[in-house]
């Protein structure tokens, strides 16, 4: 992924998939041609009596223009913001009502569809563009609506749509494309009484974790945040990673760390080792190619910081293999990374137990729990190159 999705309209889930998928198995083979807009159903199986309202926001592939898309799928460029940020336009498109379902357009975009529950969501334009809502600040005007999104790109190269649970676990849905021969590839769903499953196991886990369940006044689960969101937030302690990050640390002061992260490229290694509080990463010619100093939680649930992965050929993917490891707490385990059985993941006592508990609930365990999940295609993403019809299932809080 090129990073966790921001909350400046910038680097969307969908889109690092798709060139996490590049780095991991190459360039997909030329499609057919993609019409300039797909339909996209809706269906809401929420249970949940309250108005739905929907958005399609994103930035136009063709052009770089960030905006929004109508119900028709045409697009709306967003105007000028401005500081303090300016409300934006009402791009929401009314959603269908409890058990039924409703078809809308969506054009070549890389973007987000939101879509929130009992009232519109509040969006604000600055000077450098839409800002997005970040509810674990108690200030952020959304943060006593119910709402979820997905992250999606379609371009001349087809459909990639994922379910995202990077910055926050709430409001479940599923997502789906419908192949040319009819068939549908769905992904999101979690198992029966997975959605109360994910949010008790959080509140019973022993280290902080129950403070990232954000409830409403009138009692009302909306949320819970990602660890990330949690440490910036004092919501989670900033420690809570310290005793695994030390002993992956002491390990590889001693032994080699084996990076293979080109599944396509199995000769591609690099290798790390610990000296002087710092890992160095050497190629097969003894040369260093990288260098990471000790990470600490928020740069290991949000994939950046002390682990910054670029969008290059050797820093960045060695990157995303240590984050999906720490998340996964596999570096002790293993030294030849990735480890991409997901039977050895989240075994250690200090862990990722956000991605645990999320991961244990989804019907098909796939989910994009941290930025780099997809790291063995662990995610919850459906792909096609040439799409007939996209869909999103809004399922019940239960």
């Amino acid at each position: 992924m090129l990073g966790r999705p921001s909350h400046r309209f910038s680097a969307m889930a969908a889109t690092a998939a798709l060139l996490g998928a590049l780095f991991m198995f190459g360039a997909p083979s030329p499609a057919q041609a993609v019409p300039d807009t797909i339909p996209l159903n809706i269906t809401n199986n929420s249970g949940r009596g309250e108005p739905v309202y929907v958005y399609n926001l994103g930035t136009l592939l063709t052009t770089g223009q960030q905006g929004w898309a109508d119900a028709n799928g045409t697009f709306h460029a967003w105007p000028a913001g401005g500081n303090p940020p300016t409300p934006a336009p009402d791009a929401s498109i009314a959603g269908p009502t409890a058990g039924q379902s409703k078809t809308i357009r969506i054009p070549k975009f890389s973007g987000r569809i939101y879509f929130s529950y009992g009232q519109k969501l509040d969006f604000r334009l600055t000077t450098g563009g839409l800002v997005q809502p970040a509810v674990q600040n108690p200030s952020d005007p959304n943060r006593n609506i119910l709402f979820n999104w997905s992250e999606y790109t379609l371009n001349d190269s087809g459909l990639w749509l994922n379910s995202t649970q990077v910055d926050m676990f709430s409001a479940p849905y599923a997502v789906g494309v419908q192949r040319a021969d009819g068939s549908t590839a769905t992904t999101g769903h979690l198992k029966s009484g997975g959605y109360n499953a994910v949010l008790n196991g959080l509140r019973g886990q022993a280290g902080g974790w129950s403070g990232l369940v954000q409830t409403r006044s009138d009692g009302t689960v909306l949320r819970a945040l990602s660890p990330g969101h949690g440490v910036g937030a004092g919501a989670i302690p900033a420690s809570v990673m310290d005793d695994y990050i030390n002993r992956v640390w002491q390990k590889y002061a001693g032994s080699t760390l084996t990076v293979t992260p080109f599944a396509d490229q199995p000769n591609t290694k690099y290798f790390g080792r610990v000296s002087g509080g710092v890992m160095n990463f050497t190629n097969g010619s003894g040369a260093v190619v990288t260098t990471f100093q000790k990470p600490d939680a928020d740069s290991i649930f949000g994939c950046h910081k002390l682990l910054d992965a670029p969008n290059d050929l050797v820093r960045g993917p060695i990157s995303r293999t240590l984050c999906a490891g720490f998340n996964r707490s596999t570096l002790l385990a293993n030294p030849n990374q990735p480890d991409t059985s997901s039977a050895n993941f989240y075994q250690d006592g200090v862990t990722n137990h956000y991605a645990r508990l999320i991961h244990a609930q989804m019907a098909d365990g796939k989910a994009y729990a941290f930025a780099f999940d997809d790291v063995g295609q662990h995610e919850s993403l459906v792909h096609d190159g040439n799409p007939q019809q996209a869909y999103l299932t809004l399922d019940p809080l239960s």
